[in-house]
């Protein structure tokens, strides 16, 4: 059972690869499994609820159960409510967990590890894979656990992202979700030490790292971006169509009050001015963002000057979350709490100001020709996404027409718009 975020999502896909590697195999339900592994989350409260649910129903119906992922960095927690797990331990430490597993369940006498490579496992349609750069953050948000939950940045060396994005575009992969807590930072850790790909010596930087993934002819999509200095570069990369124009960029707020009790990096960036900037570079750029409200302190005044700034920045997309006071998080100690019935009133009309914003702009694109990549065949056509959707996050395209296929690429003029979805016909 996969819980939580697309990191902990490539985290199972590793888990499952090397137990298919070890002559395991899945079972569909409870009742024909040896034992039961829960890949959990345990971000904010309701997460944890969650992964806690998650490993009482595997309890109740099966009885083994081995829990791993975020909220297993807080063992004391799951066993308050489940003493009963054979095995617990946090995110992405694959070996405790095939070794609890090998306790529960010994591995078959004829494994064929060295015949399997590194992520055969997918748990993603074929046609798009999530591609993990590193782990854990050096950041310090005050809302924050990340770096209790999963540890320090740890970046990944860009040979081996590079050996693992090219093994996954070969085996059908026709888009790339770059994915990290903090994508920007990439390489930082390392002091973006340089290691061998096709024959040439590459710093692990991000914008390096998009330059040598646009080599292998596939769309490339970055989440988590903060907005440091250097993310101007890839611009660059997208105004030449090596990098789909897409910047997820977690703002958070507006409010320069808020964002330093949050502690955010790059709280000082003048963003507005750089949005404004980048879409004169980029004009098609999309860009998509999540923000807290009723964060402690957060004053009328302050919000409202979130509004403001959303109505001048014209995110394409955005999130959008109610505070919650996560346990071990720095915010908890922060004055002015925000009462329930407040941030449920400031959360329907910040969503509702940014559906009138997406649905505007959205309605530009009608009887433009975008790119779609198909995600699913349905009575009525094809179900995509736009160079500006994510998947599972952001809208889709409805396209009716033409010879389609689920991975393929193909071009649309959009007929019409809604607040979040296109309808389209292929040309």
């Amino acid at each position: 059972m996969s819980l939580g975020c697309p990191k902990a999502l490539v985290d199972s896909e590793r888990i499952l690869t090397r137990l298919r590697s070890e002559g395991y195999s899945t079972a569909a339900d409870y009742q024909d499994a040896d034992v039961v592994v829960v890949n959990t989350c345990g971000f904010i409260d309701s997460a944890r609820d969650e992964s806690l649910a998650a490993i009482g129903e595997a309890l109740a119906e099966n009885g083994r159960v081995i829990v791993t992922g975020c909220l297993g960095a807080t063992p004391d927690v799951i066993m308050a409510r489940h003493a009963k797990v054979l095995s617990i331990t946090g995110p992405h430490q694959y070996d405790a967990v095939m070794n609890a597993i090998h306790e529960a369940v010994p591995p078959p006498e004829t494994p064929f590890l060295n015949l399997v490579p590194a992520r055969a496992v997918k748990l993603t349609p074929s046609h798009y894979s999530y591609l993990k750069i590193s782990e854990g953050c050096n950041n310090r948000c005050s809302f924050c656990i990340i770096p209790q939950l999963r540890g320090r940045l740890v970046s990944r060396p860009i040979a081996d992202v590079l050996n693992e994005a090219e093994q996954l575009v070969e085996t059908g992969t026709r888009e790339l979700l770059v994915i990290s807590q903090d994508t920007s930072a990439y390489g930082a850790d390392i002091r973006y030490a340089k290691s061998a790909w096709r024959g040439r010596e590459i710093p692990a930087r991000v914008t390096e790292l998009c330059k040598a993934l646009a080599e292998l002819g596939v769309w490339v999509r970055l989440h988590y971006i903060y907005p440091y200095p250097h993310v101007d570069e890839l611009l660059q990369l997208m105004q030449d169509g090596r990098l789909l124009p897409y910047l997820d960029v977690p703002f958070q707020h507006a409010s320069d009050k808020v964002l330093k009790a949050m502690r955010r990096p790059a709280a000082e960036a003048r963003t507005l001015d750089r949005i404004i900037a980048w879409r004169k570079q980029v004009p098609d750029l999309t860009i998509r963002s999540t923000f807290i409200v009723g964060f402690p302190g957060e004053t009328d005044a302050d919000f409202e000057f979130l509004l403001e700034w959303l109505e001048a920045a014209e995110l394409d997309r955005v999130g959008c979350f109610r505070y919650e006071a996560i346990d071990g998080a720095t915010a908890n100690a922060l004055p002015g709490a925000v009462a329930d019935e407040v941030k449920e009133e400031r959360w329907h009309r910040l969503m509702a100001a940014q559906q009138t914003i997406s649905a505007r702009r959205l309605r530009e694109k009608t009887g433009k020709v975008i790119r779609v990549i198909i995600d699913e065949i349905g009575d009525a056509g094809g179900v995509g996404r736009s160079t500006g959707d994510a998947p599972e996050i952001d809208g889709k395209v409805y396209v009716r027409g033409g010879s389609l296929a689920v991975g393929q690429i193909t071009e649309a003029r959009v007929l019409r718009s809604g607040p979040y979805d296109l309808w389209a016909e292929a040309i």
